[in-house]
């Protein structure tokens, strides 16, 4: 069985917001075991979601984002087998035109409930089944500090779509596999397997470990065991077939 680790520790000690941002990026068991101890979380949550809002936003708000946000719109309506309709083309146009607000809104609003539910699911499969006596907080801080990986993702991702001029990442496997069939079900998995989100999960797995006293490993493979069961529904889903 795993315990929490017990702290009275006053809020005021330990580590400032920019020390643990750096600590979860470059010592992730050193700074988990002070967000353990210290569970604060709302200051990385914002500024995770204002560098997401601020960096989707700026991307959005150029014509450049605009055009790529059509483009995809194409592409899916193109891999599902079908057309725009000629009213939901014109709608789709203006909305593209919103996406600088509709977008980090909906990352603002949508962001944290997510956050609650993965932490809820979390919580019962180390709490409820494998008997650990983490707290919420303790694992909700856990989780939002893990996120601050994405902060560098946003910072690299679109930046980089923007030169690009597309929405798609330049950060997954299938960037490395160009001669694959563009929409094949192979094409759609790699293009899921992407290298921000391993560093995310090893980095989430890392602060689980320390939260629940538990090696790192196992809890890591069960975690990517989950993450490629869902990069092959989508691609199942989404994808042609195969390559």
């Amino acid at each position: 069985m795993s315990e929490a680790p017990a702290t009275s520790l006053p809020a005021s000690s330990g580590l400032s917001l920019p020390a643990r941002f750096w600590g979860i990026l470059a010592s992730p068991r050193e700074t988990s075991a002070d967000v353990v101890a210290r569970p604060r979380w709302f200051g990385m949550a914002a500024l995770v979601l204002v560098v997401t809002g601020l960096c989707v936003g700026a991307f959005f708000f150029t014509q450049v984002g605009q055009t790529a946000f059509l483009d995809q719109a194409v592409e899916q309506a193109r891999t599902a087998g079908r057309e725009i309709p000629e009213a939901q083309w014109a709608v789709t146009q203006k909305m593209a035109g919103y996406m600088w607000l509709i977008y980090p809104v909906a990352t603002v609003v949508l962001g944290p409930v997510m956050w609650l539910v993965v932490t809820g699911i979390l919580f019962a499969v180390f709490n409820a089944a494998m008997g650990g006596t983490a707290t919420f907080r303790q694992l909700f801080a856990v989780f939002v500090h893990s996120t601050a990986v994405t902060v560098v993702q946003q910072l690299f991702v679109w930046p980089m779509n923007y030169v690009r001029e597309t929405m798609s990442s330049a950060t997954n496997l299938g960037v490395f596999l160009p001669m694959l069939e563009e929409g094949s079900f192979l094409a759609k998995f790699l293009g899921m397997i992407d290298l921000f989100l391993v560093w995310w999960v090893v980095v989430l797995a890392i602060g689980l470990g320390v939260l629940f006293k538990r090696k790192t490993g196992p809890i890591a493979a069960g975690l990517f065991v989950v993450y490629g069961v869902i990069a092959v529904i989508v691609a199942a889903f989404f994808g042609r077939g195969g390559a």
